[in-house]
């Protein structure tokens, strides 16, 4: 942290004050690209970030697999807040598409959202993503055979940095700013006071003041972002909840699709229901791990471009998403709820095999033991069908049946099933056509908005934002 503090005398206590152009509320990939867009146009800007978690160097989760094996719930995440934000350990998938990860495009447009996924594109390539492949759906004779399977290939172009480049590309990217702007780690901010005009951001180091204040809080800080707008009356709605498993099998059985694409987004309509499920984050050659969201532990993926580092499995998430209607409005609420159960039964994390899941038995340390294909992620053998909802269960097994037809094997009785998985979305915030609230100079980026849900969208939020404001502030 740069600059000098004036000291106010407020109830006795002195409490910090400096004033700047921009307050940035998060450094998560949305408030990251706002300012570095921002200090690249305005390079005199007096721009401060405050961040939850620590820097990049200070993020590390303390299970080892051996001394601690399951989360200890500590004060602030490192896997998901500091620096880079919960896509900091992701593996730095990366998809230029407006076809999923938010809907960016129907506030700025889909022409000017490409753009700017693509424009993010370049900053990551010149920052150590170079010689990353860039994979594409265009074309694909996958695409033909999940239509004759009734089965359905997203586009996308997707760049692939890998959890280790995606860590070199953020490491890069904070050198070039932590000398031309202030950053607070380890400082959440309590609240926000709209001034008309200006903002206030209230810590726990003081009050700080600005002229305008972009919030990038992250799903991480969906409860947060929920009483910021409740106290600004900002309008929100409710918004869905994606709840599934992650599957673990052989490389070789999903090679023909993530040698072609890497990642292939597999949408089906099951026949029971007519619910879609989806395939979410593959990782070829990658290890499972486990997720911290608001003290639940949850499960996800990472993979990497370093050969030493790879694995001999692949994983994927299987989700369905869950929309609400009156009079129940808390999606992220039910999918806790949930979450908590498989914590409860299973410390953590439950693990299952596809076959014992069919044949309606618990999976076992011994029935694991003799499995084939071996985890990557120690957690505890269990009945995911006591956990998760039956109707979501159904979905999950009979798109696992319908990968088998384009990738076979796909429902092997070793086949391993994590649960759970759950994608948390904020309540969609109010926002305009230039992702503004109804308070002039208070904007809301990033997963926080409940507008994007992915690294590209959020990353080209925060370019957007950084573009108008210094735009504005030329005409002032």
């Amino acid at each position: 942290m740069t600059g000098p503090a004036d000291l106010l005398l407020k109830n006795g206590v002195n409490i910090i004050m400096k004033h700047y152009d921009t307050i940035i509320v998060g450094a998560g990939p949305g408030g990251i690209f706002s300012a570095y867009e921002l200090i690249r146009l305005c390079p005199d800007m007096k721009i401060a970030v405050f961040e939850t978690g620590g820097s990049l160097k200070q993020r590390k989760c303390p299970i080892d697999g051996d001394k601690i094996k399951s989360c200890i719930h500590c004060k602030t995440c490192s896997i998901m807040s500091g620096f880079g934000g919960a896509g900091a350990f992701s593996d730095g998938k990366y998809n230029i598409t407006n076809e999923f990860g938010g809907t960016l495009y129907e506030y700025i447009g889909r022409e000017k959202a490409t753009e700017l996924m693509k424009y993010v594109d370049t900053i990551n390539m010149a920052n150590g993503g170079e010689g990353t492949k860039l994979y594409s759906t265009g074309n694909s004779p996958l695409r033909t055979l999940c239509l004759q399977n009734d089965m359905h290939l997203l586009s996308a172009s997707v760049r692939h940095l890998g959890t280790d480049i995606n860590y070199q590309v953020l490491g890069h990217i904070y050198e070039q700013l932590k000398d031309r702007m202030d950053f607070f780690f380890h400082t959440p901010v309590y609240r926000i006071e709209a001034n008309d005009p200006g903002f206030t951001v209230v810590t726990g180091q003081g009050e700080f003041s600005a002229d305008d204040c972009i919030v990038s809080v992250g799903r991480s800080g969906s409860h947060w972002m929920e009483q910021v707008c409740d106290d600004l009356k900002i309008p929100t709605k409710s918004n869905r909840v994606d709840i599934g498993v992650r599957v673990e099998l052989p490389a070789p059985v999903f090679q023909n699709i993530t040698d072609e694409l890497y990642e292939g987004k597999i949408v089906y309509k099951t026949k029971k229901y007519q619910d879609l499920v989806r395939t979410f984050c593959m990782n070829p050659k990658g290890a499972v791990v486990n997720e911290n969201t608001n003290g639940i532990v949850t499960v996800n993926g990472h993979s990497y471009e370093d050969p030493a580092l790879q694995t001999e499995n692949t994983n994927f998430a299987l989700l369905v998403s869950k929309h609400f209607t009156e009079p129940f409005t808390d999606s992220n609420g039910y999918g806790e709820s949930i979450a908590r159960l498989s914590n409860m039964l299973g410390g953590g994390v439950m693990l299952q095999r596809f076959g014992d899941l069919i044949r309606g038995q618990r999976s076992t340390v011994k029935r694991i033991g003799k499995s084939f294909t071996h985890p990557t992620l120690k957690a505890v053998p269990g009945d995911l069908s006591l956990v998760i909802p039956k109707r979501i269960l159904d979905d999950i097994i009979e798109m696992i049946y319908a990968l088998d037809k384009i990738a076979p094997g796909t429902a092997s009785d070793d086949t391993l099933l994590y649960g759970v998985e759950v994608k948390f979305y904020n309540m969609t915030v109010d926002i305009d056509k230039d992702l503004q609230t109804c308070h002039k100079g208070l904007f809301v980026i990033g997963d926080g908005s409940g507008v994007t849900h992915s690294l590209s969208h959020a990353s080209a939020s925060g370019v957007y934002v950084a573009r108008y404001i210094a735009d504005h502030r030329e005409k002032a």
